[in-house]
Parts: structure tokens; C-alpha cells; sequence
């Protein structure tokens, strides 16, 4: 049931009519895990507690440094040395009190990860490096639930949404597992990725729309232009191939 403060807060939305009362309903009935704090997760947690997701569980074991500052907008100059769930948590419960924000103040890894991920409806990849959207795929194809994946470097960002046992996974779309390192990043360009990102988990949450299944979305900043590609199945893919899904 929503209150009176929430009918007020989300009057737009709940006026497009593929959302509505019980979409919104929905939406403060979920439970969403979002792997990182940094470029991607801060759009796509703020972006997902103004909709009024219910509860985000984001989990980063980093602190922030100055040099994220360009780019993770959950910062501020004031929280450099400080853990980044921390001060995501803050500037999030400021935004919004009704949405519950459950921090994981860990690395994740293939023994934790489903741990972490318990009872949740959606995973996001809002990672840096390919070896930890392995550890969140394999979670999500295990535990049966969508999986949005995003990336980024310089002025360029792909996005996709992941079905398990119905759509390409990660290691049908990457065989190498490349080391993480520096990369350049244009603090825009995360940001464009993960507000693509949120709106598939509100549309999965509520029902609506056609998702970006079996389609990788490639948006270049440089030229100002999408470019969609189309995924399929590796029937010989050691991810998605073994086991569930």
C-alpha cells in the first residue's frame, strides 16, 4: 500500500498507464542488487530510489578517491577516504527515505555472490572488470533472475539485459577473461549507461515495454549515435550451457 507522501512523490509515473498503482506497488516491492558504487551504480541507484524501488542492496568494498569525482556522482569532495557504500547510502536515503538501502561492505566473489543476492529480484552490473560480471552472471543464471549488464570506457557504453535460460549471457558476448586496469572514462558516459540501465529494471519490475533482450545497445558519444546489435545463444557457451539455465 502506498502512502500518501509516495502518491504525491510518484504522481508522474503512476500516471503512464503501463505503470499505474500497481506498478508502483511493484516497484516498492523490489528488490534490486546493484554490484558497485562508482560510475555506473550512481545513476542507477539514485535513478531507481526516485522510482521508488523498495530496497537497494549495493555492495562495494572500496573507498572513494578523488579521482572518482569526475564521474560517481553518489560522491562528493567531502567523502574522499571514505567506504563508498557508506556514502552512497547517505546521499540515496536523502533522496529518498522511502526506499531501504542495505549496504555490503565486501568484494564480490563466487562464494559470496549468491549470499549477497538472496531474495533479490534484479542484478546490475555496475562493474569495472569482465572476471566480476562472470561472478554476477553466473549468480543470476543460478538464481534465475534478469541480469542487466553495462559497461563503459572513454566516450563509448554497451548495455544488455540478460534473461537466463533465454537470452545470450556474458560468456556467450566475452570468451576472454582481460585483467582490469586504468581506463579513460567521460563522467557523462556512465551516466548514459546506467540511466538505460535503471529504465530496464523499472520496465522488468512493472511489466512494460520491450527489454533489450538479445540486444546489445552500443551508444558512441564521440558521433552522438546508438547502434544495436544482435545477440544469440553460444549453444556451446560454458556459462549458460551447464546447469541451470
Amino acid at each position: 500500500m502506498l502512502s500518501q507522501d509516495e502518491l504525491a512523490r510518484y504522481d508522474r509515473q503512476i500516471m503512464i498507464p503501463e505503470i499505474g498503482l500497481p506498478g508502483q506497488e511493484r516497484l516498492k516491492k523490489s528488490r534490486v542488487f546493484i554490484a558497485g558504487a562508482g560510475g555506473l551504480g550512481s545513476p542507477v541507484s539514485l535513478y531507481l530510489a526516485a522510482a521508488g524501488v523498495g530496497t537497494l542492496v549495493i555492495a562495494d568494498y572500496d573507498r572513494v578517491d578523488i579521482t572518482n569525482l569526475n564521474r560517481q556522482i553518489l560522491h562528493w569532495s567531502k567523502d574522499v577516504g571514505a567506504k563508498k557504500v557508506e556514502s552512497a547510502r547517505e546521499k540515496i536515503e536523502s533522496l529518498n527515505a522511502n526506499t531501504k538501502v542495505e549496504i555490503i561492505d565486501e568484494t564480490i566473489n563466487d562464494d559470496n555472490i549468491l549470499g549477497l543476492t538472496n531474495g533479490c529480484d534484479v542484478i546490475i552490473d555496475a562493474m569495472d572488470n569482465i572476471a566480476a560480471r562472470f561472478v554476477l552472471n553466473r549468480a543470476a543464471i543460478k538464481r534465475g533472475i534478469p541480469f542487466i549488464h553495462g559497461a563503459v570506457s572513454g566516450m563509448e557504453g554497451r548495455v544488455t539485459t540478460i534473461i537466463p535460460g533465454e537470452t545470450a549471457c556474458i560468456g556467450c558476448m566475452y570468451r576472454d577473461y582481460t585483467k582490469p586496469g586504468k581506463f579513460p572514462v567521460l563522467g557523462v558516459t556512465p551516466g548514459v549507461i546506467g540511466i538505460i540501465q535503471a529504465t530496464e529494471v523499472i520496465k522488468y519490475l512493472t511489466g512494460m515495454g520491450r527489454l533489450l533482450t538479445n540486444r546489445l545497445l552500443i551508444y558512441d558519444g564521440m558521433d552522438l549515435r546508438f547502434r544495436e546489435f544482435k545477440l544469440s545463444r553460444n549453444p556451446e557457451c560454458m556459462e549458460c550451457n551447464t546447469g541451470k539455465g
